[in-house]
């Protein structure tokens, strides 16, 4: 039980470190990445922003108090997801895991910086899709899986 619960830990922190290692790199730099960004390829730049919202800059909030209830929700939320994590298993639990590491990283932020630096700008020509960061993307590919082993079960069950 101990050697489970020390894996998950593990991913948990790998996740969450290595968002952080790459948002401190951006944020070293901010001449660079915040006034110019930076062209990776064609289609990839890094660009800093300050998101003080939730996904894709949703809900930004200028007066505190809606900022700090809306991390309180966020840190509940996640809460909830750490107690369906200890009671899934196999490729759920994994999803889950990934979900906690990303949130806890972006929770980091918005506690120390009241916002979360997104850098990723992934762009065909002029369209832009919202820029986000490593955690975001832990979060996103756990809720795809999720979903994903959902559909996958109900087919199971329909058969």
């Amino acid at each position: 039980m101990l050697k489970k619960h020390l894996v998950d830990f593990s991913i948990i922190i790998f996740i969450f470190l290595f968002d952080r290692f790459s948002k401190l790199l951006i944020i070293g730099s901010p001449e660079i990445y915040e006034q110019y960004g930076l062209s990776i390829t064609s289609f990839l730049n890094f660009s800093l922003i300050w998101n003080e919202g939730i996904a894709f800059g949703l809900f930004s909030f200028e007066n505190k108090f809606y900022y700090n209830l809306l991390t309180v929700l966020i840190c509940l939320i996640t809460i909830i997801i750490i107690w369906l994590m200890l009671k899934s298993k196999g490729f759920e639990r994994y999803s889950f895991l990934m979900i906690v590491g990303g949130s806890l990283g972006n929770i980091f932020d918005r506690i120390f910086y009241s916002a979360v630096p997104d850098f990723i700008d992934i762009h065909i020509n002029n369209f832009h899709w919202f820029i986000f960061n490593v955690a975001d993307i832990f979060i996103t590919l756990g809720i795809l899986f999720l979903i994903s082993i959902e559909i996958l079960g109900s087919k199971k069950k329909q058969r």
